[in-house]
């Protein structure tokens, strides 16, 4: 009995990143107030002593869980505008980017920035602030896209770059709120008529 309990009271071993990438889903899925520890122990494959220890609360645990969705996702797209040559092209990537991580079961699980912004605006300030900044740095990546184009002739230089900049925002975090509920309205022809917005 005494063997057994040692072993029970024992800290698993656990890599962190794969630890993070078990929760991530259960958090983009249940929002940071509806994912419970015990689901998360369950989903992460720990016991909740682990979790507190690594992470020692659920709070931390969030942060570690953001910072690394928000830090995947950068890099995924950023490899893949690295990949098109002018402004426009990569706009038009970046929309098919969001449109399908808008779609399907990553548009059902949703978005831990958008989720962010609606649950923890008036909750966390700490964690607000973090959500705010990530959606910042989505706005600016845009004006530099259409300035990019507008400097390489793919994008009407007669737009006011920040005003574009702020109705693709809009469509782009419209696109994971509509991917939550399991629909896209005209997916098929939504990119080809934002891009006439840069005519």
């Amino acid at each position: 009995m005494s063997e057994q309990l040692r072993e029970r009271g024992r800290p698993r071993q656990f890599d962190p990143e794969t630890a993070l990438d078990l929760a991530m889903p259960l958090f983009r899925e249940r929002g940071y107030h509806g994912a419970s520890i015990s689901e998360l122990s369950e989903a992460m494959q720990l016991t909740a002593g682990s979790i507190y220890k690594a992470f020692h609360d659920k709070r931390g645990l969030f942060l570690q869980v953001f910072a690394r969705y928000t830090s995947l996702r950068n890099q995924a797209l950023r490899e893949r505008l690295a990949a098109h040559r002018d402004g426009r092209e990569k706009i038009a990537e970046l929309l098919c980017f969001y449109l399908e991580s808008a779609s399907g079961i990553e548009g059902l699980r949703g978005c831990l920035v958008v989720s962010g912004a609606i649950e923890l605006q008036q909750l966390d300030a700490e964690l607000s602030a973090l959500v705010k900044e990530a959606l910042k740095r989505n706005q600016r990546l845009l004006v530099q896209l259409i300035e990019q184009g507008q400097q390489d002739g793919s994008i009407n230089a007669q737009h006011d770059a920040e005003a574009l900049s702020g109705v693709l925002f809009c469509l782009v975090q419209g696109m994971r709120v509509a991917g939550k509920s399991g629909e896209i309205p005209a997916s098929d022809r939504l990119i080809v008529t934002a891009l006439r917005l840069l005519d």
